[in-house]
C-alpha cells in the first residue's frame, strides 16, 4: 500500500486549516474575534425537471470541514477554536426513497470537526450568548437568505474568502495524499486509454475507457471536462467534442484526469494513434519533452514563475529554429517579436489543488504582453504549492494564419515548412509539480517517453 493510502485513512484536517485562515486574517491587520460562517452547496433541480443536478461541493466550505454532504453549514468559534458542522436532518419522505442520511454522532466520526448539529438549528446557534458577537465572517453571495446576522457588531463578507483562497496553495501532507491518489487514478486511465486507442473507431469510446477506470478505481468524478482530441482537433487548446472519427488522424491529445474527494489531478500526454510517431508528430514532441523537463529541473521555491514560462519559449523558438518552421532571425529577436506565442499560446501553468485552476496564482489577463497574458500564476513560487507543467506546441490555423500575413511575424515563419506540420494538430504534455525547498517532486508517473508511449500505443 502506498504511504498517502495510510495517510488518507485520517480525517482531513479541517481544523488546522480553520487555524492557518485565522492566521491569514491576523496578519492582514485585522482585529480578529467572532466567527467564521461558511455553508455549502445546496442539492438544484434541473429546470423543467425532477431530476437533481448534478452535486459539487463548494470548495470554500470543504476547506474548512472535509464535508461533501449537500445543504451543510458550519461555525468556526475563533476565541474557542470551536468547530461546529451543521448537516440537515432526517427528511421522512426523502429516506423512503434515498435511504438514512448521516447522523450527527456519524458525522461527529467522520468528520475533524468539535460538534455537530442540524441545520434547523443553524440561526439558534448564531444568536446564542455562547456565540461571540463581535463580528462574523462570511462569502458575499454564499449566504442563505434565512440566515440571519443580527445581533453581531460587524459583517465582513469579504475577507474569509481572500483568505480561504491564499492558504489553499499551500497543500499539507493530507492535500497531497489526495492528489497523488487522484494522479495514481488518472494515470491507470491515460494507460488504458493508449492501449485500446488502436482499435477505437471514434474519441468518444476512449472517453468511455477513461470515464470508466476513473470511477472503477475511486474517482467519482472528474476534475475537469476531459479533452480527447485526435488529428488537427489538438490545435484546439480545451476542444470540447470528443465525439470525431479517428481514422486518418495522426496523434491523440489526451488531457483528462479524475478528482479524488474534492481534490484533482490534471494530466495531458499526447500519443501516436498508429502506435508510431510520424517523423514529424516526432520532431514536435522531442520539442515539447525538453520543453517540460527542462522548465521543471528550474522548479524550487523562490523561483519565479515567470521566468519558468519564458524558458519554455526560448526552447520553444530554438527547437522550431532547427526544424526550419522558423527563419530569418536569431533566438532573441524571434522571443521578442512574441512570434513563438501563435505555437504557444497559453501559460506553462497554474495552480491545482481542490480546484483544476486551483486559487492563489494572481493571474494579469489584461496584460498587453501576449506571452503572459494567459499566465495563471505569476510570481515567486513558494514551497509547498503544486503547480501544473504543461507546455505544448500547436499547429492552430486559426492563430497561424494570420501571423503569416503580419509584418513582424510572417517574416520568421517559413510557411513551406509549416505546411509538413498542420496534421499534427498539436502536443502537449502535462504533470502536476510539487515545489520545494531546493527543488521539486513530480506527482504524475503517467508514461512520457516517447519510447514508452509507443510501446504502449502497440502493446494493445
Amino acid at each position: 500500500m502506498a504511504k498517502h493510502d495510510d495517510i488518507l485513512k485520517d480525517k482531513y484536517p479541517a481544523k488546522a486549516h480553520a487555524k492557518q485562515v485565522v492566521e491569514y486574517l491576523k496578519s492582514k491587520g485585522a482585529n480578529v474575534d467572532g466567527v467564521l460562517y461558511l455553508e455549502g452547496q445546496k442539492t438544484h433541480m434541473n429546470e423543467d425537471n425532477d431530476q437533481e443536478a448534478p452535486f459539487r461541493q463548494r470548495r470554500y466550505f470543504f476547506y474548512l470541514s472535509g464535508c461533501n454532504l449537500p445543504g451543510s453549514y458550519l461555525t468556526y468559534n475563533i476565541a474557542t477554536s470551536h468547530l461546529t458542522l451543521f448537516i440537515p436532518p432526517v427528511d421522512p419522505d426523502s429516506v423512503v426513497w434515498s435511504g438514512l442520511p448521516l447522523s450527527p454522532e456519524e458525522a461527529k466520526e467522520r468528520y475533524d470537526v468539535d460538534s455537530v448539529q442540524t441545520t434547523p438549528e443553524v440561526n439558534s446557534h448564531l444568536t446564542s450568548s455562547s456565540t461571540p458577537k463581535s463580528a462574523v465572517y462570511a462569502i458575499a453571495a454564499q449566504v442563505s437568505s434565512s440566515t440571519t446576522f443580527l445581533g453581531f457588531e460587524k459583517t465582513d463578507f469579504k475577507l474569509l474568502k481572500e483568505a480561504i483562497e491564499e492558504c489553499r496553495v499551500i497543500k499539507d501532507e493530507y492535500e497531497l495524499a489526495m492528489i497523488r491518489k487522484a494522479n495514481e487514478i488518472s494515470t491507470e486511465a491515460h494507460i488504458a486509454v493508449v492501449k485500446a486507442a488502436p482499435k477505437a473507431k471514434n474519441e468518444r469510446e476512449l472517453k468511455a475507457i477513461f470515464l470508466e477506470r476513473c470511477i472503477a478505481l475511486g474517482c467519482k468524478e472528474q476534475a475537469y471536462s476531459g479533452i480527447f482530441a485526435s488529428g488537427t482537433n489538438a490545435a484546439t487548446l480545451h476542444y470540447v467534442h470528443n465525439d470525431q472519427p479517428l481514422d486518418g488522424r495522426l496523434n491523440l491529445l489526451l488531457d483528462a484526469a479524475g478528482e479524488y474527494d474534492c481534490y484533482a489531478a490534471d494530466i495531458t500526454r499526447t500519443f501516436p494513434l498508429t502506435g508510431k510517431f510520424t517523423k514529424e508528430s516526432k520532431a514536435i514532441y522531442d520539442i515539447v519533452l525538453t520543453m517540460q523537463k527542462d522548465c521543471i529541473k528550474m522548479m524550487k521555491a523562490g523561483v519565479l514563475w515567470d521566468d519558468v514560462h519564458i524558458a519554455a519559449h526560448k526552447i520553444a523558438i530554438k527547437g522550431l529554429l532547427d526544424l526550419g518552421i522558423l527563419k530569418d532571425g536569431t533566438e532573441d529577436e524571434i522571443f521578442q517579436s512574441r512570434t513563438s506565442v501563435g505555437f504557444f499560446p497559453h501559460g506553462l501553468g497554474h495552480y491545482l489543488g481542490m480546484d483544476t485552476h486551483d486559487t492563489g496564482g494572481h493571474p494579469n489577463y489584461a496584460d498587453k504582453d501576449s506571452m503572459f497574458r494567459y499566465l495563471r500564476k505569476r510570481g515567486a513560487l513558494p514551497a509547498g504549492s503544486v503547480i501544473t507543467v504543461e507546455p505544448g506546441i500547436y499547429f492552430c490555423k486559426f492563430i497561424l494564419e494570420p501571423f503569416l500575413k503580419d509584418k513582424v511575424h510572417g517574416r520568421y515563419i517559413d510557411s513551406a515548412v509549416l505546411d509538413k506540420y498542420w496534421a499534427v494538430g498539436g502536443v502537449r504534455i502535462e504533470d502536476n509539480i510539487l515545489v520545494r525547498d531546493g527543488g521539486a517532486e513530480n506527482l504524475t508517473n503517467t508514461p512520457k517517453e516517447l519510447a514508452e508511449i509507443e510501446a504502449l500505443a502497440t502493446s494493445q
